[in-house]
């Protein structure tokens, strides 16, 4: 126990010393850029900044070379990428890896713990950080999803008005939501810049792999080959897009109960576990001291866990 209460507030304190070193080391290169960019501001400053490209993993050089050499690294980047995070990835394996370090200092109190026990919680301790960009990656498309059929509407008015498809996007680019503005910005800048449209579109749908990006990504390829009326194809895509978002909202509505099941289910367990050593602790007490019991203990909670992510998968309705 006394071990506990030292290796807590130790990683604790290392951890944010790495994440106050890294948010001024992130501050000192926000100002060196601005200094170089020359004080250019407003809001063609702020689409170019949306194109420099930063290509290294870590600031640390032997990190970034060893970074380098493994494969699931550049699915890392690009999950990073996606949920809009400024994070290198030199950043994330470092909170990845102290995070694991604080789940073993919180599990090792527990000596009757067996060995593979303490494997799983730091590998799931290391997880955290990667589940909370997968969940900012998630929210960020279901905004970006919300939104879209708004925008693609004021495009369509744009096109019908007379406006060519650059007009149509720069419209979008100033004047959408920040969630489909910002990526609008982006694609009309690479245009800018010379980037034919049909890259400078598929870039944006390589940033955003959802179905209406790439429908709506896919309408505009095919008019620039065979001609029609843009504006009624993305009329009729805008409809169809709001249409299948209602339709996932009731979706969703229905799976929460079930989702609410999942979550009751999971915790009735540990809390007849608790209840019943607060009235009979002996009665359990026999299969901690048990030679096998500590591995069914954790057999049995590892059933749980497993269970509850099963029941939220099959409760994951897809209209």
């Amino acid at each position: 126990m006394v071990l506990w209460f030292i290796l807590v507030p130790a990683f604790a304190a290392a951890f944010s010393a790495a994440a106050i070193g890294l948010a001024m080391l992130t501050r000192l290169g926000a100002s060196r850029d601005a200094q170089l960019a020359g004080g250019a501001a407003g809001s063609e400053g702020e689409g170019s900044r949306l194109l420099i490209r930063d290509d290294s993993l870590s600031t640390i050089t032997f990190w970034a070379k060893f970074l380098e050499r493994l494969d699931f690294i550049h699915i890392l980047k690009k999950r990073t990428s996606e949920a809009q995070l400024d994070w290198s990835l030199g950043r994330m394996t470092a909170m990845m890896l102290l995070s694991g370090a604080i789940g073993y200092a919180f599990l090792q109190p527990f000596t009757w713990l067996p060995g593979f026990a303490y494997l799983g919680g730091i590998l799931l301790g290391a997880l955290v950080p990667y589940f909370y960009v997968l969940r900012r990656r998630q929210r960020r498309f279901a905004r970006f999803e919300d939104e879209f059929p708004d925008a693609l509407e004021s495009m369509c008015r744009a096109l019908r008005a007379g406006q060519p498809l650059s007009a149509a996007i720069e419209l979008l680019a100033y004047e959408s939501p920040p969630a489909v503005a910002r990526e609008m910005r982006t694609a009309y800048e690479e245009w800018k810049l010379g980037m034919p449209w049909e890259q400078a579109l598929d870039n944006l749908a390589a940033r955003l792999p959802v179905p209406d990006v790439s429908l709506f990504v896919a309408a505009v390829k095919l008019h620039s080959k065979t001609g029609g009326k843009l504006g009624q194809i993305l009329g009729s895509l805008a409809e169809s897009m709001r249409e299948a978002n209602a339709l996932t909202g009731e979706v969703r509505a229905v799976a929460a109960h079930g989702r609410l099941t999942a979550t009751i289910l999971t915790l009735i367990p540990p809390l007849i576990a608790f209840l019943m050593n607060m009235v009979n602790p002996r009665y359990l007490e026999t299969l901690v001291k048990h030679p096998y019991g500590k591995d069914l203990i954790f057999l049995a909670v590892a059933g749980i866990i497993l269970a509850h992510f099963v029941m939220r998968k099959l409760m994951d309705i897809r209209p």
